[in-house]
């Protein structure tokens, strides 16, 4: 059975960065599709990052340029990195992995940016 569990939410002032790491068991992250998306509140759940199991990547246009998603292979996690935070950015974080009804989703992590 396939696990994900988000940590390296909180809260932080725009402008500053946080570090979001998923880490998974019951499957390997390596080679297949991985992605990071956001709700806020009263709002659906978006995509925010994605990384197909060839290693290309895709971003939402709010937050290409501040935000970036990788693979630690040896520690079976995916993390997102977020630079240049914006309130607007505020958010539960999802962490995915595959595609479809399939798909294995984590808990969350909450994401507050102050402004």
């Amino acid at each position: 059975q396939v696990q994900l569990v988000e940590s390296g939410g909180g809260l932080v002032q725009a402008g500053g960065s946080l570090r979001l790491s998923c880490s998974a068991s019951g499957t390997n992250v390596s080679i297949r599709p991985v992605a990071w998306y956001r709700q806020a509140p009263g709002e659906q759940r978006d995509l925010v990052a994605a990384m197909t199991g060839g290693g290309g990547t895709n971003y939402a246009d709010s937050v290409k340029g501040r935000f970036t998603i990788s693979r630690d292979n040896a520690k079976n996690t995916v993390s997102l990195q977020m630079n240049s935070l914006k309130p607007e950015d505020t958010a539960v974080y999802y962490c995915k992995v595959g595609l479809g009804p399939s798909a294995s989703w984590g808990q969350g992590t909450q994401v507050t940016v102050s402004a």
